[in-house]
């Protein structure tokens, strides 16, 4: 099997794409980087649902230091942007960047993210994102848009089934 570095937001959105990359032939080795993720608690209490649910189905996870600065800094004059807009492509290039070089560092050929499995984000923009990280790391980005084939749909059943948290809004400060 070929490995894969897998973005991942949440264990919830992680779920089904974990299980389409194996069917797809590939190891899923899932990569928590996300400092937008607003506040600290929220970002934990995310991450411990993702280090149980790897504990459970048994994949590799690779946790990133939380650094909110980053977000912080990426975000500056985009504040008032709506939902969608600007700073929501700054932060896919922020988060899929980090994990194209993470790729690249683990000599991985591939990565990919569990962002396109939400009906609210444009599947488009955070590819486009993750190609400009792909031209900078010389990482291949796969562009699986996971909500496709119900995906969206099958990644909540999964979570209800294992009882994970479910969060009610994106992660950063200004989607609460």
């Amino acid at each position: 099997m070929k490995q894969v570095l897998l973005h991942a937001c949440c264990a919830v959105c992680s779920a089904y794409p974990i299980n389409y990359l194996k069917e797809e032939g590939y190891e899923p080795i899932v990569y928590f980087y996300n400092p937008n993720i607003y506040p600290h608690e929220e970002h934990q209490r995310r991450l411990n649902e993702l280090i149980e649910y790897s504990k459970k189905e048994n994949f590799k996870l690779i946790i990133e230091d939380y650094s909110p600065k980053d977000f912080t800094n990426i975000s500056i004059g985009l504040e008032t942007e709506p939902e969608k807009g600007k700073r929501c492509e700054k932060c896919y290039f922020l988060r899929l960047h980090k994990t194209a070089e993470k790729a690249q560092e683990l000599n991985l050929e591939y990565f990919t993210t569990t962002l396109s499995i939400s009906p609210h984000k444009i599947s488009k923009k955070i590819f486009q994102a993750a190609k400009e990280a792909e031209n900078l790391c010389n990482v291949k980005f796969l562009p699986y848009d996971f909500k496709k084939r119900d995906g969206f749909k099958i990644t909540q059943q999964i979570a209800k089934k294992n009882n994970m948290y479910r969060q009610t809004y994106c992660g950063c400060i200004f989607s609460i």
